[in-house]
């Protein structure tokens, strides 16, 4: 034996046979020579299980000495405590990537059961952020660190991309905040899934990361101004071929029910009752569904029921609002870009804000939650009361807007001679 440092190792021929150098210092920590020339160091032990083990901690060249007895010292720290370091590294090599996590998600019920949309949703979330970023990562190595990294990479746009999703297809990739955090608000519910079918035991790595909160629900249209420089621009570009009919009436029924995007591209001609003045998604085909157990029932204005009666009858499965191409739903987020410009409306605002818009006029014209609720289609009464605090607070601002006129003449009063004075001006 003897102490195993930069001397010794550089001393340490090769012979025929594989041997060891004992360090005097640390048990079980070596020098491991091959006869082909190669060598490690290694850190023998004894786990509790019994029999004896002996790990790899790295080669010669790739970690000095001092660094390879820094990592003997853990191992025998982690050793005393009741750790098997090779057992742990052999599991971890098992371990699944988070690939195939993403892989098992994609093929459970827990997906299936969702909302034709949502899986849309989910699937590009998951091939073009997370798969990109962390497929190849054993789950069990993943840190939360891990996932800020991954977040802080779709945020400033690196997974950013123009990807062909057919013969002339093109799907354009966007990161940023909002992407970031639902992909990283999706990995997070997909660990939870994970752990409640016992696929792994590792704790969820996205607990504690912050992702930021929601967006605010205040950005919307405000006035009847606002609605018609709306319709006004929808008129004006498909008029003039800017925008294909199907896509300019999905947007007008999105701006009249406040229905989801995801509802209105995926509408379907047996969704719709126009008898009844309605449209109905089963309990599996929209978002709140597997919760709820419920259908989704849209109640449709007179204005809304022509803008459906005017499309193209299809079969019962055929798109409302057929796409120009393919077999999947319209697409209406890059028009609305183009569409929210030229009609002057906030920049921050997108078609989920036509959505914030009617939720947020209902609750200033004095209905209440529930009323909200069924209007909207939420699951939760927290999300509907939103809308009712925000209107609370709207109406107390459009109060102070309205007083000021009268706090205008206030002012002046109060600066002018009082009711006493002017009495004894009088003569009085």
């Amino acid at each position: 034996m003897s102490k195993i440092n930069k001397r010794s190792v550089d001393a340490a021929a090769v012979k025929p046979e594989r041997f060891t150098i004992w360090d005097d210092d640390i048990a079980g920590f070596g020098l491991l020579v091959l006869p082909t020339g190669v060598r490690s160091y290694v850190y023998k032990y004894r786990p509790r299980d019994g029999g004896r083990r002996q790990i790899t901690i790295g080669k010669v060249g790739t970690l000095t000495p001092a660094q390879a007895r820094l990592r003997a010292e853990d191992y025998r720290e982690a050793v005393r405590k009741g750790g098997d370091p090779l057992g742990e590294k052999r599991a971890l090599a098992e371990a699944p990537t988070v690939g195939e996590l993403l892989d098992a998600y994609l093929s459970s019920q827990a997906f299936a059961d969702k909302a034709e949309s949502t899986q849309a949703t989910d699937r590009g979330r998951i091939e073009r952020h997370l798969r990109l970023l962390l497929g190849r990562r054993r789950v069990q190595s993943l840190t939360r660190d891990s996932i800020k990294q991954a977040f802080a990479a779709i945020r400033s746009g690196k997974t950013a991309a123009n990807i062909k999703t057919g013969p002339r297809g093109l799907a354009r990739v966007r990161g940023g905040p909002g992407t970031a955090k639902a992909a990283i608000d999706l990995l997070r519910a997909i660990f939870n899934w994970a752990h409640e079918e016992d696929l792994i035991e590792t704790g969820n790595p996205c607990d504690g990361v912050k992702t930021g909160a929601t967006g605010t629900r205040n950005i919307i249209l405000e006035d009847d101004a606002d609605y018609a420089r709306l319709f006004q621009t929808l008129d004006t570009m498909e008029a003039e071929g800017r925008i294909r009919a199907p896509v300019a009436d999905a947007i007008r029924l999105i701006a009249l029910t406040g229905c989801r995007r995801g509802e209105a591209a995926g509408l379907r001609w047996r969704h719709v009752d126009l008898k009844k003045g309605r449209i109905e998604y089963p309990p599996l085909e929209h978002k709140a569904g597997r919760a709820t157990g419920k259908p989704r029932c849209i109640a449709l204005p007179a204005a809304a029921q022509a803008i459906i009666a005017r499309q193209p009858a299809g079969e019962a499965d055929d798109f409302v609002f057929a796409p120009a191409r393919g077999n999947g739903a319209v697409a209406l987020s890059r028009v609305w870009r183009k569409v929210r410009v030229e009609a002057g409306l906030p920049d921050n605002i997108g078609l989920h804000g036509l959505r914030h818009s009617l939720a947020s006029h209902l609750a200033m014209g004095g209905a209440q939650t529930a009323e909200i609720m069924t209007a909207l289609g939420h699951h939760q009464m927290s999300t509907a009361q939103r809308y009712v605090h925000w209107a609370e607070n709207a109406r107390s601002s459009l109060a102070e807007k309205a007083a000021q006129t009268a706090l205008a003449g206030m002012a002046k009063a109060s600066n002018a001679p009082s009711a006493e004075v002017v009495k004894l001006r009088r003569g009085k």
